[in-house]
């Protein structure tokens, strides 16, 4: 079918050659190039629709945005033309990003604007759980490190969406990643006073971003980085519940949106949750970082609690067995700063940064002690096929995993990895975002296009691994054994380095921006005119 986007035309259906509308006349083919085959949908001010780009070879889908303004009124359409040019702008500055659509075309034809991106072929978060249901707390803890990143990244471009929600989030069919769509209401945040004005004055009638989704100040048109990170919240709380924001209750003296009576979740993913839709912009999460370091911690708590515990509980003893801790205030409280930490983290009201440490104590050893702990075990062989339940002691080398087990256990929530012996295991783009490999064997590993954001690899054997075209995102890598390991391609964007072994590496093509390592450790690795060093840049350090 050959679809006519004249708003006035009274038959916009014609046959699939047709090349004039039988209805009105007009032109069917915009540009001599795309034949619209299917009306997607119309907002406020733009029509969407599918189309095909005849131009090109195989005649690939497109998603054309015509503007098409409700309203008639000038300031309307004025403001109309003004969010369809950001949202050329945008898409054409971050649209380079694997998780946002390519601006494809951006033009004017018959006095009308148009704009041709890139089609995204799946489902979107509403639609999913529409089909599907609510999703548990790890569905939405796994959510939030699939979108974090991009958010970080448009944010990075000083770039705020406006309009993130369910329906704005589509799982692509082609590899299950999640894209952030529809950047028509986006602002920068660089803009002149003198231009914020004229936008007040255009805007004034229309709030940019969906009521419910949107918080106070970017109804109040201040919008800023942290008013994505609030819609980002009530999109986690509609994955919990199934319920818009419109199904819910809010507190009337404080504005707060009540959601916790309807959800079964850990206490910890609570608070995290209840920071991301603070009312008050000001105790609401600042960045995607805040909230990545607020649930990096929480897989380690009993760990850290334990080993902190154990620091200062066996630093006295009488005799008798009695404990005598010298460090114990007369009310119960104790005073030195590592039992402290140790009470602050069994409450879970502090992040790894805010610990205050004994004289010379090391903040690095002490959180790389959180992927062993002196608690039992309980894992499960799974190789073959087969289960096989045991307890050991941390002394006792862990059973042995499969790629299947591995797979199994982390879909299953497991994240804890640490010391296990995975060489030479296939897993190519598996996600094993967050999860801790510290001192695990992982050499002659396939990890190629795996998802790796966030994961602990401290102290780990990885020589000669394949980790090419791999998220390394924010990987934490510390005296890591990268000897002869393939991270061609590899995004290694803000990991930790420092200390590993680089000899023989393959960084060609990597992505090193704002990694931490040494310029001695990169002359170790292969390097060449594609690897974009820590400072950004391409070529020379």
């Amino acid at each position: 079918m050959s679809y006519c986007l004249n708003p006035s035309c009274p038959n916009p259906q014609n046959s699939t050659q047709t090349s004039v509308c039988q209805a009105c006349g007009t032109k069917l083919l915009l540009r001599d190039r795309y034949r619209v085959i299917q009306t997607l949908g119309q907002g406020g001010f733009g029509a969407t629709f599918l189309a095909i780009d005849e131009a090109l070879p195989g005649q690939p889908n497109s998603v054309i945005k015509q503007l098409r303004p409700t309203a008639t009124a000038p300031h309307v359409l004025e403001m109309a033309r003004e969010l369809f040019r950001r949202e050329a702008e945008t898409l054409g500055k971050i649209g380079n990003h694997p998780q946002v659509p390519r601006l494809l075309d951006y033009f004017e034809a018959n006095q009308e604007f148009f704009l041709v991106q890139e089609y995204v072929s799946g489902s979107t978060l509403q639609q999913i759980v529409k089909r599907d249901g609510p999703l548990i707390e790890h569905g939405v803890k796994q959510f939030l490190s699939e979108i974090l990143p991009v958010l970080e990244y448009i944010h990075s471009n000083r770039v705020i969406h406006r309009d993130i929600k369910p329906a704005n989030i589509i799982r692509r069919a082609q590899d299950l990643k999640l894209v952030l769509i529809d950047f028509g209401a986006v602002k920068y945040q660089n803009q002149q006073q003198a231009a914020n004005a004229s936008e007040q004055t255009a805007f004034t009638s229309y709030a940019i971003g969906t009521p419910g989704f949107a918080p106070p100040e970017q109804m109040a048109m201040r919008p800023v980085p942290a008013s994505d990170i609030y819609a980002l919240g009530v999109t986690c709380i509609y994955l919990l519940t199934g319920k818009s924001p419109k199904d819910l209750d809010y507190d009337p003296t404080t504005g707060e949106l009540l959601w916790q009576r309807h959800v079964h979740i850990s206490d910890h993913f609570v608070s995290v949750l209840k920071k991301m839709l603070e009312v008050s912009v000001r105790h609401r999460y600042q960045s995607a970082n805040d909230i990545f370091r607020a649930l990096d911690l929480e897989p380690y708590l009993k760990s850290l609690e334990s080993g902190m515990t154990n620091q200062t509980g066996n630093a006295s003893r009488k005799p008798n067995g009695q404990r005598s801790d010298p460090d114990s205030t007369g009310g119960g409280v104790p005073s030195s700063p590592a039992a402290r930490a140790a009470m602050a983290i069994r409450a879970r009201q502090i992040r790894p940064e805010s610990i205050s440490l004994p004289s010379g104590a090391n903040r690095n050893n002490l959180f790389d002690s959180r992927a062993s702990s002196n608690t039992s075990v309980r894992s499960r062989d799974i190789s073959g096929g087969r289960g096989r339940e045991f307890t050991g002691e941390k002394s006792k080398v862990p059973v042995r995993l499969d790629a299947e087990g591995l797979q199994n256990y982390y879909l299953k929530g497991k994240r804890d990895f640490a010391s296990h012996d995975l060489n030479s295991l296939s897993l190519p783009k598996v996600n094993l975002s967050s999860a801790s490999f510290h001192q695990a064997n992982l050499s002659k590993i396939n990890l190629q296009g795996a998802n790796l954001f966030s994961t602990d690899f401290g102290r780990a054997n990885l020589s000669r691994a394949n980790l090419r075209d791999a998220n390394l995102i924010k990987a934490y890598m510390s005296n890591a054994d990268l000897e002869g390991a393939d991270l061609r391609g590899a995004d290694l964007t803000s990991a930790y380095l420092l200390n590993a072994n680089l000899r023989g590496a393959n960084l060609c093509g990597a992505n090193l921006t704002n990694a931490k390592l040494t310029e001695d450790q990169l002359a170790m690795a292969r390097t060449n005119w594609m690897t974009i060093r820590p400072s950004g840049k391409r070529g020379m350090w």
